[in-house]
């Protein structure tokens, strides 16, 4: 383990729920001293997280997730060191959040029609105002006896054997990329998002390859020739053999390794900030990659 994460969700993320003096409590209270807020397609937490973590003593990295996709797979790219003051980002944000608001009676729909019958109006109270994402779904079905009889939702609900972390285990059985209620969304081509966060002066890279790519982990060498600069390695996904394969390619063609816990808060109860699966066999080439990023930031 390390004492980086580069890879933590904010309130500004839709799908998350701690605000950033919570996350720097929680990176003081693992021991974490440098880390990265990584949103989903915004970084409206990067003027407030800067000072913060100078403040606290923490070295922070500016970052973003971007939703993107290649060849018909939903992809996530970590962009790290961005311009964060570019109005390509707030165009961004607001082009996605569009796209997802607009989506919305269509996830409803797919849903209905998988089974599981849920108040429109009553999920967008719950997000009073933010993006009404999946696991917000998730949230107000389970949360509410109302929908309880439907023996779809057992296995959420606490004892069931998908109770363990419902809301995200919810939306990965229902709103992934393959399932009944998924919405597909015209994100950007991943080269764009490669174009956008090289034009803004970032890094790219590819965020839990293993996890978008699962049984075509070997597509991550076409997104490498298309100019993703670095690999998260290490994350809360990847199992010890997709470990070992990227962290052989990060090492055999010289790229970042990176390290991320995709903390979230209640929507992914089972992962904290600072906790990850690691293989110290590679510790010396991680740590080395964590201290490029790290001086790279003290000299912006």
């Amino acid at each position: 383990m390390t004492n980086a994460d580069l890879h933590v969700h904010s309130n500004y993320s839709s799908d998350a729920d701690f605000g950033v003096q919570e996350l720097i409590g929680r990176c003081r209270k693992h021991n974490i001293t440098i880390f990265s807020i990584t949103d989903h397609n915004s970084i409206s937490a990067t003027k407030e997280a800067i000072p913060a973590c100078l403040e606290a003593g923490i070295d922070f990295i500016p970052g973003i997730e971007i939703d993107c996709s290649y060849k018909g797979i939903d992809l996530h790219l970590l962009g790290y060191h961005i311009n964060w003051r570019s109005n390509d980002f707030t165009a961004l944000e607001h082009s996605v959040h569009k796209r997802i608001t607009d989506s919305f009676p269509e996830m409803i729909g797919n849903l209905d029609k998988a089974g599981i019958k849920v108040d429109e109006k009553e999920v967008l109270k719950r997000a009073n105002g933010a993006l009404p994402c999946a696991e917000m779904i998730a949230e107000v079905l389970i949360t509410n006896p109302a929908y309880h009889f439907n023996p779809k939702l057992q296995p959420y609900l606490k004892g069931g054997i998908r109770s363990d972390a419902p809301y995200i285990n919810f939306y990965l059985d229902f709103f992934a990329q393959g399932k009944p209620a998924y919405v597909k969304l015209k994100h950007m081509d991943f080269s764009e998002a490669i174009e956008l966060v090289k034009s803004n002066q970032g890094i790219p890279v590819i965020a839990h390859p293993g996890l978008n790519l699962k049984g075509q982990e070997a597509l991550v060498n076409e997104l490498l020739a298309k100019g993703a600069e670095g690999l998260e390695v290490f994350n809360n996904y990847h199992d010890a053999d997709q470990i070992d394969f990227f962290a052989t390619l990060a090492l055999k063609k010289s790229i970042l390794m990176t390290c991320g816990s995709d903390f979230h808060g209640k929507n992914k109860p089972l992962i904290d900030i600072g906790q990850y699966r690691f293989n110290k066999t590679y510790s010396d080439y991680l740590s080395k990659s964590i201290k490029q990023l790290a001086i790279r930031s003290k000299q912006k």
